[in-house]
């Protein structure tokens, strides 16, 4: 697909010092995300160092989260998101056993059966109160990608692997009634959300994209046509599903609206393999997911591409006009954009000091600024904004 590539306004400002040249007051709202260590001898030393930290969006305030969490060896916290008030934050709280950790060194997979303990926890931000949700009625030893079902203060998702395959399961606010929405199918279930509205669903299974409703009834698989489909995610207004679709790290943004109808490639990412490497020693794992996300209006959908020697930060509206938002040194990876609730700035990765840390800018791109200032041998990745912060 030839799309046309327009220079944003900000896109010449995102080189050296562009932080230091800002016409408007920074946001003050809360970041979540990760840090962890990247230069520790094995993997498994590095996973473990993982811990869940928030930041306030002008670059002040940074704390640890549930740092109780992590009293016991081999533990680890990250943080996984908010409720829709932005009073709850999500932490996620992982520990592995080291001969766990030494079988999927030796075979490079992983090894989800035993060794691990995974589990979701919701913490008030005024009381500093941790519930883990998932241990009630507990399903599975490992729990991942809780969130607040639209619409629904009740109702929460969440997927959890039993027997080795990820499911997706809806349980109740405090953690009872725990519900398989595909019926114990035998595929691996990834990537589950719900629509805005909260009547439908969606995930990709075995790599293929399938839309349900919220129940779980009435799947409908997506059809690409393509043999790698991944990360489906509603747009803000419910009316567009967007998703990558290709070959394993050959794949890009496609989209289609909220019956599957209308199907069509968004943009292309120029041969970006659309992963992150967050650890400086081998991770037969390949590193994090660098996936597309939505603009908070549905007008734009940002992602990052490969441009020469750089991968950059880009955003593509739903008519397929593209915009390219860095202009990096050789080298430069940008990666994770999450443009805020209010759409007028956007959350991202980059290692252009040599170290990846988060940055905010003006949606366009515009007067960069880092939000972390870790040494090297450090990382921060996986922000979430806080919503309806200012």
């Amino acid at each position: 697909m030839a799309l046309l590539i327009l220079a944003a306004a900000g896109a010449l400002a995102s080189g050296a010092n562009a932080g230091e040249r800002r016409s408007e007051p920074r946001p003050r709202c809360l970041i979540g995300y990760s840090e962890f260590r990247a230069d520790l001898p094995t993997r498994f030393a590095n996973f473990s160092s993982r811990r869940a930290c928030v930041v306030r969006a002008d670059a002040t305030g940074r704390r640890e989260m549930a740092p109780s969490l992590v009293k016991d060896q081999y533990t680890w916290t990250g943080f996984d998101g908010w409720s829709p008030d932005g009073k709850l934050a999500v932490i996620i709280r992982g520990w592995e056993s080291p001969q766990n950790a030494a079988w999927e060194d030796e075979h490079k997979e992983f090894r989800l059966t035993e060794g691990w303990l995974v589990d979701e926890y919701l913490l008030d931000l005024e009381t500093g109160g941790l519930t883990n949700v998932t241990a009630v009625e507990r399903v599975s030893d490992y729990n991942s990608g809780l969130f607040f079902w639209p619409g629904d203060p009740s109702r929460l998702g969440f997927q959890a692997i039993i027997n080795g395959m990820s499911r997706p399961f809806t349980m109740n606010r405090d953690g009872t009634r725990k519900r398989d929405l595909t019926s114990g199918a035998a595929a691996f279930t990834y990537g589950f959300s719900a629509s805005p509205d909260g009547a439908r669903i969606s995930y990709h299974k075995d790599y293929q994209v399938y839309l349900a409703d919220a129940d779980g009834s009435h799947a409908v698989r997506l059809d690409t046509g393509q043999p790698f489909n991944f990360s489906p995610q509603w747009s803000p207004d419910g009316k567009w599903i967007m998703f990558l679709a290709g070959e394993h790290y050959n794949c890009h943004p496609y989209i289609a609206r909220r019956d599957g109808s209308g199907l069509r490639k968004l943009a292309d990412r120029g041969g970006y393999r659309g992963t992150v490497t967050y650890m400086d020693v081998e991770d037969f794992h390949g590193g994090s997911s660098d996936v597309p996300t939505w603009s908070a209006d549905s007008k734009w959908v940002y992602y990052t591409a490969q441009v020469g020697p750089s991968v950059e930060l880009m955003r593509v509206s739903l008519a397929a006009r593209t915009e390219r938002l860095t202009q990096s040194a050789p080298g430069v990876l940008n990666y994770h954009p999450r443009p805020s609730p209010d759409g007028e700035w956007v959350l991202f990765g980059s290692n252009r000091d040599g170290v990846r840390q988060l940055y905010v800018a003006r949606a366009n791109g515009a007067d960069p600024y880092p939000i972390t200032h870790l040494r090297r041998g450090w990382g921060a990745m996986w922000p979430h904004w806080q919503p309806g912060g200012k």
